[in-house]
């Protein structure tokens, strides 16, 4: 047992922690790209799947306030003096589908970020 040495004696560094060596440096250069460039992969994968969960978001909101106008304009008589008459009835659905993605477009009335909000959780990104 006398012969035995510790590692200690051998180097008084030798057990103690360094805050300076990472993983990245023990493992090389070629680590730290490869690990650099999945974080960047993950990041614009991410940033993909949050843009595309908005432009949903923004078109249910449209189509949301879109039923809402028409339900809104059926109750307006498109007769009388100044009335569009039959044209106006026909093209009553465009102006509201426009309304609505206008409205959606300018921030809209809050459904779009809930509904991006429920998207991204869903998918596990929030």
């Amino acid at each position: 047992m006398a012969d035995l040495i510790s590692p200690a004696a051998l180097s008084p560094t030798l057990l103690k922690p360094s805050t300076k060596t990472t993983v990245r440096d023990l493992a090389g250069p070629k680590f730290a790209d490869l690990v650099g460039d999945a974080t960047e992969a993950v990041d614009k994968v991410r940033e993909a799947a949050v843009g595309k969960a908005k432009d949903v978001a923004q078109k249910f909101e449209a189509q949301f306030l879109s039923s809402m106008f028409q339900q809104m304009f059926d109750g307006i008589d498109t007769d009388g003096p100044f009335g569009g008459g039959q044209g106006e009835a026909m093209f009553r659905s465009l102006m509201t589908e426009a309304m609505g993605k206008q409205v959606a477009k300018t921030g809209g009335i809050g459904v779009a970020d809930t509904v991006q909000r429920e998207i991204l959780k869903l998918q596990g990104l929030q």
